[in-house]
């Protein structure tokens, strides 16, 4: 889990991994500026939440399972994926357990994890702000985070790819040297895999013609329009319909679970990343399966100091009342534990979690050994943004250098 690694050209600490801090820190810094706003708005939810819960008793169902009356999730916006999924699993618990769920969307990584951080919310069905709040990456960077303690109850496998014009000539990763590839400014998640996908064929941003788009929909609308030639995107975007029915076609270059030393470039700046195959989407054909990377999303978490007993009693949950869910959106099937219990993720599993999956036989040695890794790992990270705060405060560094400063810090980090 040695994190994401700089790139092998010579570019500013800031822009390592994927993120130009120097360039964005602005666009950045309002943010956080604006999460401080609403920081207090939370901690006051939290506080009345809180009492809330503390009265509201749980159903005799869910006081036998192990489930509390009432538990809150963040989520991504109405209408997500993640919301959709969330709505329908919670609906579930609901039916067969009486315990009853809150879910909160935001459209951003800071929105979903505040809940979670000033308790006003128990879980988050998050996507790979998991794993940059456990590294303190990207938004997670500034001295109002810092690592995350965080914790994975299930990892919903999802397909996201590389996904190119017919029309440019994109056949294999290695054809986009010298094509027009997005990357849009403060979309970490989406570049930082971008940069991966590349790094497979062994390409930097520096083989490519970098194309700014200004949001995640400009991005496919570029394609659509032949602007760019490739971008990240997600298999099932309504957007890639639109592609795949236009003069400039669709075509998703393959990623071989063969070409390990490619698999090897792309983990060192995306380790969350695991081969798959698909066979559905705009420029799939049914039963035709193409080797394409998977993330885990949305991924179950929460805490590492939430009760080992209701994390368990959650997973179980999650379950047993798969039946119930499964039919409801095509990608709930994946939330299925033989899938959804397995690593990597963003973040360590609970002990809760692993000790429900054990029992079910889905927890193997393997999961063991990458769990304990990267627990080891998180604690290094911990360790070191301490020793970087308090070097920061002795030598007086001013926020605004402070990213570039834990920037250097973590790449001293050895696993």
């Amino acid at each position: 889990m040695g994190g994401l690694k700089e790139g092998q050209d010579k570019r500013t600490e800031g822009e390592r991994s994927g993120i130009v801090f120097k360039k964005n820190f602005r666009e950045k810094q309002e943010e956080v500026f604006e999460m401080r706003k609403v920081k207090m708005k939370w901690v006051v939810f939290g506080v009345f939440l809180g009492f809330f819960l503390a009265v509201a008793s749980p159903s005799p169902a869910a006081e036998k399972s192990g489930l509390p009356g009432m538990m809150t999730w963040s989520a991504f916006d109405v209408g997500s994926r993640g919301y959709v999924q969330g709505a329908a699993i919670s609906n579930a618990l609901t039916k067969k357990y009486g315990t009853k769920v809150r879910i909160l969307p935001s459209g951003t990584s800071v929105g979903r994890m505040m809940p979670l951080r000033t308790g006003a919310a128990n879980y988050g069905l998050l996507a790979d702000e998991t794993y940059f709040a456990v590294e303190a990456l990207y938004e997670f960077a500034f001295p109002d985070w810092g690592p995350q303690d965080l914790r994975v109850l299930l990892a919903h496998p999802a397909p996201t790819s590389l996904v190119a014009t017919a029309k440019s000539g994109i056949k294999t990763v290695k054809d986009a040297k010298g094509k027009r590839i997005g990357w849009i400014p403060g979309a970490s998640t989406n570049n930082v895999k971008t940069e991966a996908f590349l790094a497979f064929a062994g390409l930097t941003w520096k083989d490519v013609q970098r194309v700014e788009l200004p949001s995640y929909a400009a991005a496919g609308k570029g394609l659509t329009e032949g602007k760019i030639d490739a971008v990240n995107y997600g298999i099932t975007a309504p957007l890639l319909y639109e592609l795949e029915a236009s003069p400039q076609g669709i075509f998703w270059p393959e990623f071989p679970a063969s070409d390990k030393e490619g698999w090897k470039r792309l983990r060192e700046y995306a380790p969350w990343l695991s081969p798959g195959k698909c066979d559905t989407g705009p420029g799939f054909k049914k039963g035709q399966f193409k080797e394409i990377p998977f993330y885990t999303y949305p991924q179950l978490v929460t805490y590492a100091k939430q009760d080992a007993n209701e994390v368990y009693a959650l997973v179980k949950g999650f379950d047993e009342t798969f039946d119930m869910y499964k039919a409801a959106d095509p990608e709930l099937p994946e939330w299925a534990i033989s899938k959804s219990g397995k690593t990597p993720a963003g973040a360590p599993f609970h002990e809760g979690a692993v000790r429900y999956l054990k029992e079910k036989g889905v927890w193997t040695a393997e999961s063991d050994q990458w769990n304990t890794k990267f627990l080891e790992r998180a604690k290094k990270v911990q360790q070191a943004w301490k020793t970087a705060v308090q070097e920061a405060s002795a030598k007086k560094i001013s926020e605004k250098e402070f990213i570039d400063f834990w920037m250097n810090k973590r790449k001293e980090i050895k696993d």
